[in-house]
């Protein structure tokens, strides 16, 4: 695989100052155009044999473009608080917004080429780790995102001579390290099993680029007419569509059939009651118990996540303050999603919950979650039936690794019917402490209670999974919903924590 980039490929440096100039004019109007656009982020990824010159290229690149929409990152053994949340949350994190471009060094293909060489992780789970890559990718690049992956090159014999060259340098000996010298030592054993990474993820939407790196000039113009060349087709794809005659849809209500279907939520049955004096009485020991069990978690790192999601006035609000009432509030959040902000719209619709995953022992309330881009985004036309049609399979691969890391979660579908939620917003309309829940988007969306409910039906269909599981409450008796909701919570968790 890697015996085309150990040809001595070199460019003289008269050569190079000539295509330098052209290439430099060229990238930066192409990022400006890009910047202009503002439709899709660039990742570009830097891997490779050590001393294959990854930096210095980086570097380069800040030197030709423009730096202040550049942002270069380099990852280095996870922190304490990476560690706390799924391996993906600071690739996440990390992301650039639309417009900008990512430039990443030891990135998310480091860890796992580093298990496999040193006998950390089996063939098995390589194989995960690369699929779990290949989903990560996969979902950006059906976002619109560029992704660029780069393979420095070396032999194993023009590494050592370039270990030497350093180390003889006074100025330059502290770039080789303890670390560098034991990787060549395994030298055949990086190779092999970057091939089988090169293999299993090369793809259209994240290709690789094997690059030979032993001569600066020749390497430097070649990752830079490669990212000129992607990127110019890519943004030529993504002015075509936004161009008048690509005939884009503008939003619009999605239309429903008028024919009352059945659902799931038809079973539920609305006619369970608590009565106040019980429910006071059975709230309070809930709530004691679950404070128990919520610094029980806290001190053996056990994370909660709980999502929210049902018709407007469903109850919500009131089961999450009756929940986290007891927990301790330097350990909890409650994070309220409505429509994204600027700088969430410029980001892949994900990565604003992936923010907000709690740290070890934390407990993370989603009032509304990554369920939007399926329920009322593909209800306003938001979302386009390609968006919102691979969005289910993108939010399974979000919530198993949340589960896979460790995290408790717990999804809630508060439901009432349609007389009871008019009968709430009329409540609330009289309310002078409630009035302000009532709004004109509150009485559009109950315009569309059908359509909603089939989504939601959908929702139900295909995202709840054995690791994931929708919890359907029945929303009618509010003190019944906010029983089941804790009750559920503290029979989860118990089970989770020891000794409890």
């Amino acid at each position: 695989m890697f015996d085309s980039a150990e040809l001595g490929q070199s460019v003289s440096k008269s050569e190079f100052k000539e295509r330098e100039r052209e290439l430099r004019a060229r990238l930066l109007t192409l990022q400006y155009r890009s910047l202009e656009l503002a439709r899709f982020p660039v990742l570009i990824d830097f891997a490779g044999v050590d001393g294959a010159g990854k930096g210095s290229t980086i570097n380069m690149l800040n030197k030709w473009m423009d730096p202040r929409w550049l942002r270069s990152i380099g990852y280095q053994l996870p922190t304490e608080e990476e560690r706390a949340r799924p391996r993906f949350w600071r690739y996440w994190r990390d992301l650039p917004p639309k417009g900008r471009i990512g430039l990443y060094l030891s990135g998310r293909y480091s860890r796992p080429l580093l298990g496999r060489v040193y006998g950390g992780i089996d063939e098995l789970e390589f194989d995960r780790r690369l699929a779990e890559i290949i989903r990560f990718e996969n979902e950006l690049a059906d976002d619109g995102a560029l992704i660029l992956k780069f393979w420095m090159h070396l032999s194993k014999e023009q590494q050592e001579k370039r270990f030497d060259e350093l180390s003889a340098d006074p100025l330059r000996s502290y770039q080789v390290t303890t670390d560098d010298r034991r990787n060549h030592e395994h030298y055949d054993d990086f190779i092999a099993a970057a091939e089988q990474i090169i293999t299993r993820t090369n793809r259209g939407g994240a290709p690789w680029n094997i690059v030979e790196g032993v001569n600066p000039n020749y390497r430097h113009l070649r990752i830079g007419e490669v990212i000129a060349a992607e990127l110019s087709r890519h943004l030529d794809q993504h002015e075509q569509l936004t161009s008048p005659a690509a005939g884009a849809e503008s939003p619009g209500v999605v239309e429903v059939s008028t024919t009352r279907q059945s659902t799931v939520f038809d079973k539920l049955d609305q006619t369970l009651h608590v009565p106040r004096r019980q429910y006071k009485k059975k709230m309070n020991k809930a709530q004691a118990r679950l404070g128990e069990l919520g610094r029980n978690a806290f001190d053996e790192g056990v994370s909660t996540v709980l999502v929210f999601e049902g018709p407007d006035a469903s109850g919500k609000g009131g089961a999450i303050r009756r929940t986290v009432w007891s927990l301790d509030a330097r350990k909890s959040r409650v994070h309220q999603f409505a429509a994204p902000t600027d700088e969430e719209q410029a980001h892949h619709y994900l990565w604003r919950f992936w923010r907000k995953l709690p740290r070890a022992g934390y407990v993370t309330v989603f009032d509304r979650s990554w369920y939007g881009r399926v329920l009322v985004e593909r209800a306003e036309g938001f979302a386009t039936e390609d968006e919102w049609r691979r969005a289910y399979n993108e939010i399974n691969d979000f919530e198993h690794q949340i589960v896979d890391h460790g995290i408790l979660l717990l999804k809630f579908w508060l439901h009432i019917s349609e007389d009871e939620q008019l009968a709430r917003f009329k409540e609330r309309e009289k309310s002078p402490y409630k009035h302000w829940k009532l709004t004109d988007e509150d009485w559009r969306n109950r315009e569309q209670w059908d359509a909603y409910e089939l989504f939601a039906q959908d929702v139900v269909q295909y995202t709840s999974t054995k690791k994931a599981p929708w919890i359907l409450v029945e929303g009618n008796d509010k003190l019944h919903t906010r029983l089941k909701v804790i009750n559920t919570v503290i029979d989860h968790l118990s089970e989770r924590v020891n000794g409890s």
